[in-house]
């Protein structure tokens, strides 16, 4: 029988996906729960299980495709009812086609876990890339005329992009590597080896976050043409602008500023720092940032709240799943450290990193991007002193942390070289007056300046 695999809801209710890459092809064999393609939604970038074992009969979209939820992505051959896969519904109700597989596919029938099918990947003329294969030394490529049966390369989403931007393939990369996971570092000696293009890592970096960028040529009166790059707008810079300019015109902004001395904290970090109970922990300002923010958020509960405009109620949360911030080859993405009130400084320390790596890995999942009821930007990072930050929709209170710096300063009625910093508050004025956002702000400012006086905070 034909089975129809429906694009499902990968959460937060999203209404499309464009097709990244396919990792099955027509005519392959797929065991239950194998990936079938990347998708990139408007939040993360999301592997889809396969939730049949049978026969891939036909993809129905290409790769770089936007995909509505409820349309048909793949169809099997599958070779009989499996009442372990979920049933489908081919009629004119998408929504029901088959389950929200956020859970990551159906549950196998027998206790085992199904193996990983091993992929054909020929490393020949035939299939491998051809260009990079005819620019290569002849002893740059294994056997040419000898096929191989290996596993689809293992890498991380950005890594295959790169490769694919470089007109590498990852098959080539893998047959020169141990058994291990292609990093960026590997693609790129390889590239290096055989001649293969590097242009693209000295573009823009939002030109570098598309692979379909499509230059043109813009007429001028006098004839003579400049070149432009038109890059289609979609997926997470999409999704971000979208909520930004809702947002902006949504809720009322107001950013209120204050310089701090600092020099107290980072006085404090280097003493942890040489502390040998914490050996291998790095805990740096934004951990400390992240923490004092929590205990002044338990004393103005107005900036951690949202404004419920359909029920017209003002919703105020005992917990803070704290939005940290990220700038990513795919865009602006803000995922949250669940219950961070709850979480000691070297745990915050620990999730800030995890956070990050898994940011700058394209590994974010829609889950750790939704909700969130406060949020830090760290603008510091980038040089930057002060801005004013836009409130992620939902949320009533957003910090922009600026770069410390070493500066003349008044210290105990004399000036002297301090380190301070600049803390930048944005907040939504119909739930938090100007006094709540001013008292907060000093709160932390007061802690920063003298890490002591978070023993007072109740």
């Amino acid at each position: 029988m034909i089975a129809e695999f429906r694009l499902p809801d990968l959460g937060e209710g999203l209404a499309e996906a464009e097709v990244v890459q396919w990792l099955v092809a027509p005519g392959d064999a797929v065991a239950l729960n194998q990936t079938l393609a990347e998708v990139e939604t408007a939040k993360a970038v999301v592997e889809l299980p396969s939730p049949y074992e049978g026969t891939v009969t036909n993809l129905h979209a290409e790769a770089g495709e936007t995909v509505a939820v409820g349309a048909p992505l793949i169809s099997f051959d599958v070779a009989g009812e499996d009442e372990s896969a979920p049933e489908q519904d081919t009629g004119a109700q998408p929504e029901k086609a088959q389950p929200n597989l956020v859970g990551y596919g159906a549950a196998p029938a027998s206790s085992g876990r199904p193996a990983r099918r091993a992929r054909r990947a020929g490393v020949t003329r035939a299939t491998a890339d051809t260009a990079v294969l005819e620019a290569a030394p002849h002893d740059a490529v294994p056997s040419a005329t000898v096929e191989r049966v290996v596993e689809r390369p293992r890498s991380t989403p950005p890594v295959r992009a790169h490769a694919k931007r470089l007109g590498i393939d990852l098959v080539l990369v893998a047959a020169e590597i141990e058994d291990r996971v292609i990093t960026r570092h590997d693609v790129d000696a390889y590239a290096e080896r055989v001649g293969a293009t590097r242009s693209a890592d000295a573009a823009d970096p939002e030109t570098r976050a598309t692979t379909d960028a499509l230059p043109v040529f813009a007429p001028t009166a006098d004839g003579i043409g400049r070149r432009e790059t038109r890059i289609p707008i979609r997926g997470v810079r999409k999704h971000t602008a979208a909520a930004m300019v809702q947002s902006a015109f949504t809720a009322p902004h107001v950013t209120v500023f204050h310089t701090v001395d600092v020099t107290a904290t980072m006085d404090l970090l280097s003493r942890l720092r040489d502390d040998r109970a914490l050996a291998g922990q790095k805990i740096g300002p934004l951990a400390v940032i992240a923490k004092v923010v929590c205990l002044a958020l338990s004393r103005t509960p107005g900036l951690n709240a949202r404004w419920d405009e359909q029920a017209g109620e003002i919703v105020h949360f005992d917990y803070v799943d704290l939005g940290i911030a990220a700038a990513t080859d795919r865009g602006l993405i803000v995922p949250n450290i669940r219950n961070a009130e709850a979480l000691s400084l070297t745990q915050l320390s620990g999730a800030l990193k995890e956070l990050a790596e898994t940011a700058r890995a394209g590994k974010t999942s829609p889950a750790e991007l939704a909700g969130g009821t406060f949020s830090i930007s760290n603008i510091g990072v980038f040089g930057v002193d002060a801005g004013t930050p836009i409130l992620p929709p939902g949320q009533s209170g957003i910090l922009a942390v600026g770069a410390v710096r070493r500066q003349p300063w008044e210290y105990r009625g004399e000036i002297a070289l301090r380190h301070v910093m600049t803390l930048s508050l944005s907040f939504d004025h119909r739930l938090v007056d100007g006094a709540e956002g001013a008292r907060f702000l000093k709160d932390v400012a007061d802690v920063l300046e003298e890490p002591g006086r978070a023993m007072l905070f109740g």
